[in-house]
């Protein structure tokens, strides 16, 4: 269980770092991602995406304190970088955005899912949990 409590803080700390910047400095993040002809209105948009990145962080962090009670998270993030990777990879081959603008996004949401689908909880390791001493 605890390289999946490992790999939960880590995919935590990387969402609080991600999502910080979206809200405390939306128009510099956008910048920094070379989009620089976005409409004002992204900023709105920039603080809303901000806010759900540090949930899961803070879903994270509540998770590898207890994976097996808190699995509800661990799927609900398994589910999340899947979607950010499909929305990203037809983002990139489409030519609305860039490789370089996509950051991490081709590769890290993929690795998220494989090490949490490797030392996901399963019912083995459910039962040995819940077993008395």
């Amino acid at each position: 269980m605890r390289p999946l409590r490992i790999t939960l803080v880590v995919i935590g700390i990387v969402q609080v770092f991600f999502g910080l910047p979206f809200i405390v400095a939306p128009h510099l993040f956008s910048a920094v991602l070379h989009l620089s002809s976005a409409p004002n209105w992204t900023s709105w948009f920039f603080v809303m995406n901000g806010a759900r990145f540090l949930a899961m962080g803070y879903g994270m962090f509540v998770a590898a304190s207890d994976p097996i009670k808190h699995i509800a998270w661990i799927n609900a993030m398994i589910v999340v970088q899947a979607f950010d990777w499909l929305g990203s990879i037809y983002s990139i081959g489409t030519g609305a955005i860039s490789l370089a603008q996509a950051t991490d996004t081709p590769y890290l949401p993929l690795l998220f899912i494989v090490a949490l689908l490797v030392w996901y909880p399963r019912k083995s390791h459910i039962s040995l949990e819940k077993q008395p001493v």
